[in-house]
């Protein structure tokens, strides 16, 4: 189920709080609850509170059901806190491939806490966790994001970093991407299909720019 912050709620969470009488030290204990509908209460009535996010670090770490877990991290995401992306990225490592997915996609809505992180997490030892970098990029509106995909392309080692770059630089690049893909078939010549990844998305970039 894809994760969204919604625009104009009915009843913010600030809201719920309110009209339901409990307080935040009262949802942050149901976190701890048995009930998984209980715990995902107590999660979506504490979105916004930054107060609340050592709690919902720490329950969404042990939290095993789907819809659940999805509403800690739809509390997250409403939370324009640095903390969040410092908490959430440690999580790509994760060999949960859901869990991995759902974060993806909330850092994706969080451009300017997500930012400070990139320049490293494209750098990371792990190539696994640079493909995961570029897929956050894919849907990251953020004005560097053509000029991280091309230094991926330019420097990165490793065939299938550059592959998923290549992918996302089909949709979102422009003409300055040109140089560095009609290099990458250079760098990469005992594999063909990055030649031709690379062709295509160099000419639909220039048919694009010829539109």
């Amino acid at each position: 189920m894809p994760l969204t912050r919604s625009k104009s709620p009915t009843r913010s969470p600030l809201q719920e709080r309110r009209e339901s009488g409990r307080g935040v030290a009262e949802l942050i204990a149901q976190l701890q609850s048995d009930d998984a509908m209980q715990r995902r209460r107590a999660a979506r009535d504490l979105g916004g509170c930054v107060d609340a996010l050592p709690a919902l670090e720490h329950a969404l770490a042990r939290e095993t059901v789907t819809a659940t877990r999805q509403t800690m991290l739809t509390a997250l995401m409403s939370m324009d806190d640095e903390r969040v992306a410092t908490m959430l990225l440690p999580m790509l490592r994760s060999d949960d491939v859901a869990l991995r997915n759902d974060v993806i996609e909330v850092l994706q809505s969080l451009p300017g806490l997500v930012a400070p992180h990139m320049s490293s997490l494209l750098e990371d030892e792990d190539s696994d966790v640079r493909i995961f970098a570029v897929n956050i990029l894919e849907s990251l509106r953020h004005p560097d994001v053509p000029r991280w995909l091309q230094a991926v392309i330019e420097h990165d080692e490793h065939v299938n970093v550059c592959a998923a770059a290549v992918d996302v630089l089909t949709d979102v690049g422009d003409v300055s991407a040109l140089p560095a893909l009609d290099r990458l078939p250079q760098r990469f010549p005992d594999h063909p299909f990055i030649h031709f990844a690379a062709n295509m998305a160099a000419e639909g970039i220039r048919r694009g720019d010829d539109a």
